[in-house]
């Protein structure tokens, strides 16, 4: 596996991962037309937020991060249970020290990932600060050994 910047010409590959989760997700509502997510995904790549893990030479995940929020980890569904997820984290956590990120409460595999890698979950709120308008909990990770 290999990690690298994303390039705007991946974006499509990154909107494909991500629709590919909304539509095997039944509960998750769809917000943003397919435009827009290439919108912003083109946006938070340009901005150099967005790495890529690259498993035999395609992209099988990412992760949005500016500073210690994590806005976005998606991983591609043939690449699950493969240690994509982790090492897109252990990167992030490498380089930032301190992260957080905003998970709904609903999914409930993503918080238990997000548990397993050293995640708390500090706060739970109504989900008046994401798209979807559904509750969610701000989880935080702090490297102990740096402290």
């Amino acid at each position: 596996m290999r990690i690298a910047r994303a390039h705007i010409w991946q974006v499509p590959r990154l909107a494909a991962i991500l629709w590919a989760f909304a539509h095997e997700t039944p509960w998750l509502p769809c917000v943003r037309s397919p435009v827009a997510d290439l919108w912003v995904l083109a946006v938070v790549v340009r901005r150099g937020w967005v790495r890529v893990a690259h498993v035999r030479g395609r992209v099988a995940g990412f992760v949005v991060r500016d500073g210690s929020r994590v806005h976005a980890l998606y991983v591609s569904r043939g690449a699950r249970g493969q240690g994509v997820g982790r090492a897109l984290l252990a990167e992030a956590k490498q380089a930032a020290g301190a992260l957080d990120l905003w998970v709904l409460v609903a999914n409930v595999p993503a918080r238990g990932f997000y548990i397993a890698q050293g995640f708390a979950e500090a706060t739970f709120a109504r989900g008046g600060g994401n798209d979807e308008g559904l509750p969610d909990i701000l989880m935080i990770w702090c490297d102990r050994g740096a402290a």
